[in-house]
């Protein structure tokens, strides 16, 4: 089989994403397959060739991968924003290119806007870091422009919480087995959580962060697309238009809880405190924090899926960071069963839930009691999976590499995120939903209940 050749250009090289996750993914995925890939780096700052080289194989080395396994790397110093300087850059690549936006918003749409004074080689494919947009109208205005400039199948909007198997794991749970099939609706679930708690702070990235807040640096974008693999319906088959159009149908009748943006959403901001053995200050006084924008770092919101399946069920998506627990799991909450007369105890709400990381599944099932058969009580039953060795950005890239959108966000589920999220944003502006504090190190503001903790 030959070996597919494609040169992957990076706009905004130089920042921490490239170093980080992209590189290393990179790295991931040439440790298991061969390709001949050419990387260029580009960006506004000034490195040598060596300062370059250096990136590449510490970021390389992070997860054992070897430079060598790369075809040429450089870097070249230019402004993106400019055509002719994007013309220099294409004819720097040897082969058909990707375009790898790791730039911020405004500046991919200034980007987009000169690439249309550029003759994009044929095959050229766009790859794209999220946020896509700032809001919705952002968002249908860069669609507008990315669909001026190649096909829809040639733009790769990355999440790559779509490049983690675990999360591709939802579609075997729900679909692959019958006893999962008859309770995934309405009638047995009585309520889904999908939580992303995170130990860590800011580490460095106040300047994003900032401008972001929790609600769409992480409930906006990747925990709706887990939601929409929770709640989608069975597909003919695994395709990129089948899965994409699941998605994208969910989403369509996603809104928030009752209609109510107020009601259905809280949000918090940490203080001071101790994670593990970590002191954190509080959020006002890291690096790059404006106190004065109040963004939130714990966000919560209650959604409804207005279809045959789902009608009634709360779906409650929760994220935030410097909290006492690392928590990555989409919990579904089963309706307890009746009563029986005979047995002593209540039943109990059984649950099902998956480990977005580790991609473990628990069962929590009652059933009778080890040492009185008359007692009912509930067990947990859990099994263990093996994530592998590729990274989310490996498989991310697999997908752009070898022209596969399957792992990538179309056009329209993009604009139906920032659709959900809007109302939310309004209140929060209006200062209709209070900011409330929690301690760094805590697991959260007091009485916030839900969210699987």
């Amino acid at each position: 089989m030959a070996k597919t050749s494609t040169s992957i250009l990076i706009l905004g090289a130089g920042g921490d994403l490239t170093k980080r996750l992209l590189l290393p993914g990179l790295a991931s995925l040439l440790n298991r397959r061969e390709y001949d890939v050419q990387v260029i780096g580009s960006g506004l700052d000034d490195r040598s060739g060596e300062e370059w080289q250096e990136i590449v194989a510490s970021s390389f080395a992070t997860v054992d991968g070897d430079p060598a396994k790369l075809g040429e790397t450089s870097y070249i110093q230019a402004d993106v924003t400019k055509p002719d300087e994007l013309r220099r850059l294409l004819d720097a690549c040897a082969h058909t290119p990707v375009i790898y936006f790791a730039l911020p918003p405004a500046v991919t749409a200034r980007v987009c806007e000169a690439l249309r004074e550029v003759d994009l080689p044929e095959g050229t494919r766009l790859a794209l870091e999220k946020p896509f947009g700032v809001d919705l109208e952002t968002a249908r205005r860069l669609n507008r422009q990315l669909t001026l400039l190649v096909p829809e199948e040639q733009i790769h909007r990355i999440d790559h919480f779509l490049g983690m198997s675990m999360v591709l794991n939802l579609l075997g749970l729900r679909f692959a087995n019958r006893v999962m099939d008859a309770a995934w609706r309405a009638g047995d679930v009585e309520r889904v959580e999908i939580v992303y708690d995170e130990t860590l702070g800011l580490e460095g990235r106040g300047g994003y962060y900032d401008n972001a807040g929790a609600l769409v640096d992480m409930l906006q974008s990747h925990l709706l697309e887990v939601l929409a693999l929770v709640a989608m319906e069975p597909m003919p088959k695994l395709d990129h238009v089948e899965l994409r159009s699941a998605i994208a149908q969910v989403l369509r009748n996603t809104r928030v809880w009752d209609g109510d943006p107020v009601a259905s959403s809280k949000r918090a901001r940490y203080t001071a405190g101790t994670v593990g053995e970590r002191e954190l200050p509080s959020y006002v006084d890291e690096k790059g924090v404006d106190p004065s924008r109040e963004t939130e770092t714990l966000a919560q919101l209650t959604c409804e899926v207005q279809t045959p399946r789902w009608r009634g069920v709360p779906f409650t998506l929760r994220s935030g960071k410097a909290l006492a627990k690392k928590i990555t799991t989409v919990t579904l909450h089963l309706r307890p069963a009746p009563h029986i007369p005979g047995f002593s105890g209540d039943p109990r709400s059984d649950s099902i839930a998956m480990n977005l990381k580790s991609g473990e599944v628990t069962l929590a099932l009652t059933m009778n009691g080890s040492g009185d058969p008359f007692a009912i009580e509930q067990s947990s039953l859990t099994t263990d999976k093996d994530p592998g060795d590729l990274l989310p950005y490996g498989q991310v890239l697999e997908g752009i590499l070898d022209g596969d959108p399957l792992l990538s966000v179309r056009g329209d589920v993009a604009e139906e995120c920032w659709r959900i999220v809007e109302p939310v944003l309004a209140a929060w502006r209006a200062g209709d939903v209070p900011l409330e504090d929690y301690a760094a190190g805590s697991t959260g503001p007091e009485g916030w209940g839900a969210a699987d903790r």
